[in-house]
């Protein structure tokens, strides 16, 4: 077998990541990413229950950043919003499957988490294949070349010995330090520094890496589909905050029913809440969606 380009499905070299086969079964896939959950943030918390309650999806792909902050699978030993989450997703994984891929909020997402939630880590990045053809898979922040400090911090908070060390301190000593962390997080937002988008040409390198044509990632909040060189494409996921004017719960849909042109394959949806008091939300369809005549999840 040979390659045509990028997308085929038989490419004449193996990618260097993993490759996840999508069942013959799955005509419906949802992306999400950077949902930064947080007991603090109820109204974001319910969109996203009512999302994982609802969805028709077969698949659902979580592409970083489920949590505002995780700083250990032991955080799941006691009752709380942690384990509350654990126990939706797990229910959740009895009608769907569910891939989850670190984030730079939530990297300490461990196989106790996985298995409390009935999912699938996924490495970042990954190479779906699916509807007849490759996609490019990852959170993206390792794809921001210009931001050399997070980059440098990144390396190291991703190496085993780092990681051994600071779950090896008390549970109640790595909370404050990821709500300090926080604060400074928060404090470099306020301070309207710009923030390092993806790197094109590197990009463009991984696409090649992964014989595919189109990346899927989150982490820069600027939901967005980006056509760039030699016909490859970079689609951005949404963050969400149901509590923003308009509400950012935006949902990535692939679906193998709308034909096997990329064009035609990939649509955006909104999880609609109809009081953001309430536990349970409305979910609606975007006004393009709704032209194109697709059922809500």
């Amino acid at each position: 077998m040979t390659a045509t380009g990028p997308g085929n499905m038989a490419p004449t070299v193996v990618p260097p990541w993993p490759v996840l086969h999508a069942p013959a079964h799955w005509q419906q896939l949802d992306f999400i990413s950077d949902l930064h959950l947080q007991a603090s943030e109820p109204a974001t918390f319910n969109a996203w229950q009512h999302f994982m309650q609802t969805t028709q999806a077969d698949a659902v792909f979580i592409l970083g950043d489920l949590f505002e902050v995780w700083v250990g699978d032991d955080v799941l030993a006691t009752a709380g919003f942690e384990a509350g989450c654990a126990q939706i997703l797990e229910t959740a994984s009895q009608r769907l499957s569910i891939f989850v891929m670190h984030g730079n909020r939530d990297f300490l997402l461990g196989s106790a988490f996985a298995q409390a939630g009935g999912l699938t880590l996924l490495p970042d990045p990954s190479v779906l294949e699916f509807a007849g053809q490759h996609w490019l898979l990852s959170h993206g922040d390792a794809l921001c070349l210009g931001d050399t400090d997070y980059l440098q911090f990144r390396a190291l908070v991703r190496s085993p010995a780092w990681q051994e060390n600071f779950l090896s301190l008390p549970l109640a000593q790595r909370q404050q330090m990821a709500q300090d962390m926080r604060r400074q997080s928060e404090a470099h937002k306020r301070s309207g520094a710009p923030y390092a988008d993806l790197d094109e040409a590197m990009t463009c390198h991984w696409l090649g890496l992964a014989q595919a044509s189109t990346l899927i990632h989150g982490h820069t909040h600027k939901p967005a589909d980006h056509q760039m060189t030699a016909g490859l494409r970079r689609i951005v996921l949404s963050d969400w905050d149901a509590t923003a004017t308009p509400a950012r719960t935006e949902v990535l849909r692939l679906s193998a029913l709308l034909g096997q042109t990329q064009e035609g394959s990939v649509h955006r949806l909104k999880v609609g809440i109809a009081a953001l008091k309430t536990t349970v939300g409305t979910m609606v369809l975007s006004a393009a969606t709704k032209k194109k005549g697709l059922s809500p999840f």
